[in-house]
């Protein structure tokens, strides 16, 4: 059996990655607390701009990790090498039961959901579909991660070429419609308002940091994950600007701030009928692409553990043809259906994904534990050290702090859902200790 990886991603099926993960489907429907937070024109692209920006500087410190770190498992490694395998652990412990399933059981379901549109599904029929989804990649990525990163290709092409023409056509042919909205200045924006605009605006962001899972299948890692990471936040920086611009020229900031299908009403406002089925195939063609994607980045994760043997040894087994981490993949696949099927992926995701920011505050600090160390030398840091790492810091730590502040009682049961993993991370490196103590 082979014991290695195939090197098969180029620099444009990573950064393929990279976008088709971040563009899902909320950028299309609901871009509407930005826009209720800072109720101005130029105040609504502002924040869409910053939230980029502060994006790349976190995509920059996983750059420079990537260089130093260039193994299957991403975060997964760089939080094992920097701190300890017991932080890495915790990590891959929410991926598997909570962050990384749970994104997977909601994109299906809410592809699903706009498939329904045209034929029709009940609740039942929903999930079900759902269900199906999350197989139909999960077995494009046991094909291989060749044919895996095809589909990215062409889905996260596919998607670009949408937003460009949705964006050309409001502009062009919705003169009209422009000279309806009443043209205003907007009301004054309170720095406070802007801050919690930008931070809704990072969420909307997630997901840049999974491409770093797949180094191991990836031709010149050190060179073409901070490549992909950097070409793909700037792409969809561009993409939000742009649809944001495209909203607000067609539709006043009240509608946009009030709308739970911006895309559609929009395209409405041009096209008519025809225009919101449209949005709704771009949906459809974008969830699949972040699904995809996702499909072919956790399983990584779980095979770079279970070599380090803190998964299941199973979960480290490779296709002999296809040299993909086939029961990693099926037991992604199996648990994200559950949570699609019982509908609890969204008790437990919305208490845990805030804690996803306390692991990219600590990866920050990492980068100055490093370079105290004399480990690293920055290079795509190089122009803007210690600055970047330090801004990419307070982002991250505000994010988890103000959910704390927010939302107490929810966020110290994710906290409690994390560290529930310690005692699991003790008796499992106990028990291989104890194994490798009784091999002769």
């Amino acid at each position: 059996m082979s014991t290695e990886l195939r090197r098969s991603m180029g620099l444009t099926a990573a950064t393929s990655m990279v976008v088709g993960i971040i563009v899902g489907a909320s950028i299309f429907v609901q871009p509407s607390e930005v826009t209720r937070l800072v109720p101005n024109r130029s105040g609504v692209i502002l924040a869409w701009l910053v939230s980029g920006v502060l994006t790349l500087c976190a995509a920059l410190v996983c750059a420079e990790l990537a260089r130093l770190f260039p193994d299957t498992g991403g975060v997964y490694v760089f939080l094992k090498h920097i701190y300890s395998p017991a932080l890495g652990f915790l990590w891959g412990w929410t991926m598997f039961f909570v962050m990384h399933a749970g994104i997977l059981a909601a994109i299906a379901v809410v592809l699903a959901r706009y498939l329904g549109y045209f034929f029709g599904f009940g609740d039942t029929g929903i999930r079900l579909l759902a269900m199906a989804a999350i197989l139909l990649v999960s077995f494009v990525q046991y094909l291989g991660v060749k044919p895996g990163s095809a589909v990215q290709v062409i889905l996260t092409a596919a998607k670009i070429c949408a937003v460009a023409l949705l964006c050309a056509l409001i502009f062009t042919l919705g003169k009209a419609a422009h000279q309806d909205v009443i043209a205003s200045a907007g009301q004054p924006v309170h720095w406070a308002s802007f801050g919690l605009a930008v931070a809704a605006g990072l969420f909307a962001f997630g997901g840049w940091h999974m491409v770093s899972y797949s180094a191991g299948e990836t031709r010149n890692p050190e060179r073409t994950i901070p490549r992909a990471l950097i070409f793909g936040v700037l792409i969809v920086t561009g993409c939000y600007t742009l649809l944001n611009a495209a909203y607000l020229y067609v539709m006043p900031l009240g509608s946009v701030a009030a709308s739970t299908r911006v895309a559609a009403e929009a395209m409405e406002r041009v096209l008519g009928p025809v225009g919101g089925k449209a949005v709704t195939v771009v949906i459809i063609v974008s969830a699949l692409g972040s699904l995809n994607g996702i499909a072919l980045a956790g399983p990584r994760v779980y095979y770079a553990m279970a070599q380090d043997r803190l998964a299941f040894r199973w979960m480290a087994a490779l296709h002999p043809k296809r040299q993909t981490p086939y029961l990693a993949i099926a037991a992604q696949a199996v648990w994200s259906c559950v949570l699609a099927a019982t509908n609890s992926y969204r008790a437990l995701f919305s208490r845990v994904i805030y804690t996803e920011w306390l692991f990219f505050a600590l990866l920050a600090v990492g980068v100055f534990l490093l370079h105290r160390r004399g480990q690293y030398k920055p290079k795509f840091l190089a122009f803007a050290y210690p600055l970047v790492p330090a801004i990419s810091f307070v982002t991250s730590a505000a994010i988890a702090i103000n959910q704390i502040w927010a939302a107490p009682r929810d966020s110290f049961i994710g906290l409690g859902l994390l560290l529930m993993g310690l005692p699991v991370y003790f008796f499992w490196a106990r028990h291989n200790t104890s194994k490798r103590t009784a091999t002769p």
